[in-house]
């Protein structure tokens, strides 16, 4: 699932027209590198999400055939939903097992044949990056799976407000459906769900180190694309 349903405040005036996953970056959408990694990853079912100027991201995608993938849209109406209740509308389209998330608005070179696979204990694993300048506080900390002999690059995620070193969020998990239980429809964040997983030993997490950049402000957008269009990365 790519989401793709938020309004894009910190970058208007450029989302007053277009839907941020549209604003162009390297010659290319943001929400085309995505398809276009998942695609090379060998996933071929995508939902996208959307609410505010949703009809163009439907009108620009398409099916998704020219990407390789089948692409089915989940109408959240004018108001979004928030990211756990644009999951949620959509778990139904996600089948029984274990489904990818990707934030709409993030760049990265991660490759999504890399990504962490559950263990039969966990209910979702996240990819942690490195803080960015304007994130310094990071979101979460990693901690030795107890038990666990680490080979497969994942820790416990902890998710205390005091756990330090902290990471951020890149905005990329894996998530079982039960990860949402007792959840109900209508709007709703994360966070709480990912405090709770963690408080019960169920939320996994990897650190990635490679490119990743969160395009929140149309400044970082026109770095990015500088960036891109010169060479520095890609």
């Amino acid at each position: 699932m790519i989401l793709a349903a938020g309004r894009g405040e910190r970058m208007r005036p450029l989302t007053d027209a277009t839907p941020k996953p549209l604003l162009r970056v390297g010659g290319r959408p943001l929400i085309e590198w995505h398809l276009v990694a998942l695609a090379r990853a060998g996933v071929r079912e995508v939902v996208v999400n959307h609410a505010w100027l949703g009809a163009q991201i439907v009108a620009a995608l398409g099916d998704g055939t020219r990407f390789g993938l089948a692409i089915r849209y989940s109408d959240e109406g004018e108001q979004a939903l928030e990211t756990g209740g644009g999951i949620f509308k959509a778990l139904p389209w996600l089948g029984p097992g274990p489904f990818v998330v990707v934030n709409g608005d993030v760049w990265t070179d991660f490759d999504h044949r890399r990504l962490p696979a559950l263990d039969d204990a966990a209910l979702a694993a996240l990819v942690l990056v490195p803080n960015p300048p304007q994130h310094p506080g990071g979101d979460f900390a990693l901690a030795p799976r107890t038990g666990a002999t680490g080979a497969d690059g994942l820790q416990d995620v902890i998710a205390e407000p005091g756990a330090t070193p902290r990471y951020t969020f890149s905005g990329i998990g894996v998530y079982r459906p039960e990860f949402f239980a007792g959840c109900v429809p209508g709007k709703f964040p994360m966070l709480p769900l990912f405090r709770a997983a963690a408080a019960a030993g169920r939320l996994r997490g990897r650190l990635y180190r490679g490119q990743w950049h969160d395009v929140g402000t149309p400044q970082r957008l026109r770095e990015l694309d500088e960036r891109l269009a010169g060479g520095a990365i890609g």
